[in-house]
């Protein structure tokens, strides 16, 4: 997971016009008409999907996973319709105001968004999942105070909510050694819901992990191989392997936060992290 700088300027005006109208017309409708109006529009946050994509170099948001025939969806980090705050606690309204406002809409990869059965038949996946941390007040059509809810999942777009992120040698996602508390529940929680280690996913991120550790190995052998050429060796053989080790380094990378991670962990010099298309 990376953070996602949201740019209102690469959706078109005429396609945030057509999602405002609906949203005007919904806070229009009684209670118990929202439901029906809201789904018969869904095609309003699918028309967002290739724009969400630009702002994520076509990467999920949540895993990162990056596949020109991966299917995607467009999520709605607050459910629209019911919001599942534990296995007994369901609040069927959910966050119908926000159906149509794009800021609420994240960039998912299906096998995060849809519910899904582990390799452990545990059910993972995001669905109607929206847990919030004891405590937290809750927001309701009436009383739409979502800056004051103290969220479990990590959000994206939320540089915060990034921090203690770690990636173990397997691929897993998991939380940094430093991270306890409420702050490890959320990574820990978010790993599940999101279904960051399912099987394929982890699979996937370790085979990038993998490679890009291969890489570095193999920069290190050269560099050392090369030396006692002196100042007659071919620093361009190094510096073309230094570029394929950066490319997967880079936003635009699948899994690039995992390949950050493990380069860190075995000491790679920091000029080898490209960092250029980070947001900011």
């Amino acid at each position: 997971m990376i953070y996602i700088k949201r740019d209102a300027t690469l959706i078109p005006a005429k396609v945030l016009a057509v999602a405002q109208r609906a949203q005007d017309a919904l806070e229009q409708l009684p209670a118990e008409q929202r439901k029906g109006f809201i789904k018969k529009k869904s095609h309003i946050w699918r028309g967002f999907s290739k724009y969400l994509a630009q702002m994520s170099y076509g990467k999920c948001w949540y895993s990162e996973a990056k596949d020109a025939g991966a299917n995607f969806d467009v999520d709605h980090f607050r459910p629209k319709a019911e919001a599942k705050r534990t296995e007994d606690l369901v609040d069927a309204d959910g966050y119908a105001w926000l159906a149509f406002d794009w800021e609420n809409f994240r960039l998912s990869a299906q096998n995060c968004n849809r519910l899904n059965t582990d390799e452990s038949g545990n059910t993972v996946g995001k669905g109607s999942w929206f847990p919030l941390l004891d405590g937290s007040p809750k927001a309701c059509w009436d009383n739409r105070c979502i800056n004051d809810e103290k969220v479990t999942l990590l959000d994206p777009v939320v540089k915060a909510d990034l921090t203690y992120i770690d990636y173990d040698d397997s691929g897993r996602f998991t939380s940094s050694k430093l991270c306890v508390g409420k702050a490890a529940l959320r990574v820990r929680q978010s790993g599940i819901i999101y279904g960051l280690n399912l099987e394929k996913m982890r699979e996937a991120r370790f085979q990038v992990m993998r490679e890009a550790k291969e890489l570095l190995e193999t920069i290190h052998q050269c560099a050392e191989d090369l030396d006692p050429l002196g100042n007659e060796a071919p620093m361009r053989t190094i510096e073309r392997q230094i570029e394929q080790l950066q490319s997967r380094t880079r936003a635009d990378a699948p899994f690039s936060r995992a390949v950050r991670t493990q380069l860190i962990k075995l000491g790679a010099e920091d000029y080898l992290i490209d960092r250029s298309l980070d947001a900011a």
